[in-house]
């Protein structure tokens, strides 16, 4: 792969690891290019609950694929997904993350409209243009992902992907649950509790390694 970064050691290392996972985790439900996605969340976690948990719209793969290829934005709720993605990757791709939790007219018109950061960070993307057309990467606030909903149901946004992986107690099942009754627009999701944006990251490796071997 053109991206490829890792030691010979380092590669042999991967290997033997995606060996045993896939020894380990024997037969499942996933499609061939669903198992790489669902198998590198297990890599990143040595938690074979995702195995189950992880459930695809059938046309998440190829949209997300799609939209890397066309180097559409990527827009996390968090800067720990941003800064976990490969640089060498995204710039392969000539992709650009987006984050806008930490800016102060985010922070502002949180604390005016009583909400969280995350709401009116997912709003500030979507006045910018960058949801529609884009992967929408959400791992650790559920409150992000009930504004996309939001968005896609009031304000007719059209995402290409949305990866709904928010971890927590308070509206993460319910979130994840209501975004996998949704038809009309692709996502992956962690069904229950469990996620993170450890999670998200690994999701996005695996695409753009999908991506990187169409073009080999």
């Amino acid at each position: 792969m053109v991206t490829k970064q890792l030691t010979r050691a380092g590669q042999q290392i991967e290997n033997d690891s995606f060996a045993i996972i896939d020894a380990e985790a024997g037969s499942h439900r996933y499609e061939p290019d669903q198992w790489p996605i669902v198998r590198r969340m297990i890599h990143a976690t040595a938690d074979f609950d995702f195995k189950v948990l992880t459930r695809f719209h059938s046309g998440a793969v190829e949209a997300g694929v799609r939209a890397i290829l066309d180097g559409k934005p990527i827009v996390s709720d968090v800067e720990m997904i941003r800064v976990g993605l490969s640089k060498t990757r995204l710039a392969h791709f000539r992709l650009h993350a987006h984050q806008f939790i930490d800016d102060e007219d985010v922070i502002a018109l949180a604390r005016q409209h009583n909400t969280t950061r995350a709401v009116q960070a997912m709003g500030k993307a979507f006045e910018r243009g960058l949801v529609d057309g884009g992967i929408i990467a959400i791992g650790n606030a559920p409150t992000a992902l009930l504004e996309i909903i939001r968005l896609i149901a009031e304000e007719n946004a059209r995402p290409a992907l949305v990866i709904g992986m928010p971890v927590g107690f308070v509206s993460a099942l319910d979130s994840k649950a209501a975004l996998a009754e949704i038809t009309h627009i692709p996502w992956i999701v962690t069904q229950g509790r469990k996620g993170g944006s450890t999670l998200v990251v690994a999701a996005l490796h695996a695409l753009l390694g999908l991506a990187e071997g169409r073009q080999e």
